[in-house]
């Protein structure tokens, strides 16, 4: 599937080198899309950055390392790492990848064909739903403890989103998406309901502009993959992230 659009997706890595699947990258890139990588290396401690390097001198066109020399958690990696593509310019659509392609690679050209076939469209969330012909693992502790947190976002932010925390999403760029990313998130980690939390805020008069504008795509695969930063008691620290979301933007 190929897409008119031009697009940027940014990966951020801290410590990936263990798990960072470089030919699967190589091999994506290499097809004929208007597709770039920005990799942001989150001052990891192994040998995440010399990989990375490594990778942008096989494809300088088409990837692109951008390293940070403070860790700053995977929010702010991705912040960075978007408003670096936009200032680079030559993409029409920007957005964030996990490094360790839970969603494979080819959904990229999915989610982008959703914003090419809409143009009303901002952004397009890929959505971790275990249906009927779709390939969708998730460990069941992960799955029910995901479901608690997202139907919890979805009630604080008055929006019926299904999969706030999937690691696969795409935005247009527009002077508002610059506006959103324009300062730091307050959460290292639920920073994907903070975007929306300041996309809601954003179009407080226009609320039912909302509906038309986010799209929640179903991926065809997803899978949990070994080695996972996020762990069960993390989600308590999420759910106090998320509550300071609310206060800051929506109470």
């Amino acid at each position: 599937m190929t897409s008119s659009l031009t697009c940027t997706v940014v990966v951020p890595c801290y410590n990936e080198a263990a798990r960072l699947d470089t030919e699967a990258f190589l091999e994506f890139i290499a097809q004929d899309r208007g597709i770039s990588i920005l990799f942001v290396n989150d001052a990891s401690t192994d040998n995440t950055l010399t990989i990375l390097q490594q990778l942008q001198s096989r494809c300088s066109e088409k990837i692109r390392v951008l390293n940070k020399l403070k860790n700053g958690g995977k929010g702010e990696a991705v912040r960075d790492g978007m408003l670096e593509a936009i200032r680079l310019g030559g993409s029409q659509v920007v957005g964030f990848w996990d490094a360790d392609l839970a969603t494979p690679l080819d959904a990229i050209p999915e989610l982008l064909g959703e914003l090419e076939k809409n143009d009303h469209l901002e952004m397009v969330l890929g959505s971790r739903v275990r249906l009927l012909g779709r390939d969708v693992h998730r460990k069941a502790i992960r799955h029910y403890l995901g479901r608690v947190f997202a139907t919890v976002a979805s009630i604080l932010l008055s929006l019926h989103v299904y999969d706030t925390q999937c690691g696969a999403k795409l935005f247009r760029v527009t002077p508002q998406l610059e506006e959103i990313l324009a300062t730091p998130f307050c959460s290292r980690w639920v920073f994907d309901v903070e975007i929306l939390a300041r996309y809601i805020v954003a179009n407080k008069d226009h609320r039912d502009h909302l509906d038309t504008t986010i799209y929640e795509y179903p991926l065809r695969k997803w899978e949990d993959v070994a080695g996972s930063k996020v762990h069960p008691l993390d989600f308590v620290v999420a759910f106090g992230d998320l509550l300071r979301i609310y206060q800051r933007y929506l109470a």
